[in-house]
């Protein structure tokens, strides 16, 4: 895949990413909505035969949370618009799989860092035939863990807009299991759509 972003000099990218996100068939509105939604759903559950739940007797690990996020806006999407959007069903598909066209599937990032967003350390290397492309559109969620009970966590942060492969930076051990994004990159090609304030 081209990426956008080709023969664009720097100062032009905020520019392409605009274009980018513009085109997409949801609402930069809507990604926010869906987001807090699904954020709302992790609180408003009931676990087990007691109805624990989490905020007030179980206060799961960030990476817990990222997973939760992960599998509930994708349902959220598919709820609102079941013959166009969807979950990933196999490994090759993005996590929310647009049918009507894949260029327009998207990649969920969440994090519990304030503002930056990781990769593991598959990112920046060359996708196999039988794995997810790791160019194009990602949401990337950032959020508060639990730390002074009871109070509960927001969400920090929502951006949306397109990376490509070789945007992520992997760490320099070969044992390494994390990569990250530059700043640059961060801010010129992942619009903020929400900002807790």
């Amino acid at each position: 895949m081209t990426s956008p972003y080709e023969n664009q000099p720097y100062q032009k990218w905020g520019d392409v990413t605009q274009g980018l996100v513009k085109v997409l068939p949801l609402s930069t509105a809507e990604i926010v909505e869906v987001v807090l939604a699904a954020w709302d759903s992790i609180f408003a559950s009931k676990l087990g035969k007691r109805g624990f739940r989490i905020g007030r007797h179980i206060f799961p690990k960030p990476q817990i949370m990222g997973f939760l996020l992960h599998e509930l806006i994708p349902l959220e999407i598919a709820a609102r618009h079941p013959k166009k959007w969807r979950g990933e069903q196999s490994a090759s598909e993005k996590d929310i799989v647009y049918t009507p066209d894949d260029h327009f599937s998207i990649e969920v990032k969440t994090s519990s860092n304030p503002t930056r967003i990781f990769g593991n350390r598959s990112y920046g290397q060359r996708a196999t035939a039988d794995k997810k492309a790791k160019s194009g559109y990602h949401l990337a969620v950032n959020f508060e863990k639990f730390s002074v009970r009871p109070k509960r966590p927001s969400v920090l942060l929502v951006r949306f807009g397109w990376l490509d492969s070789s945007d992520w930076i992997g760490q320099e051990a070969p044992t390494g299991q994390q990569s990250h994004l530059s700043p640059e990159v961060e801010k010129s090609k992942l619009l903020e759509l929400y900002k807790l304030s």
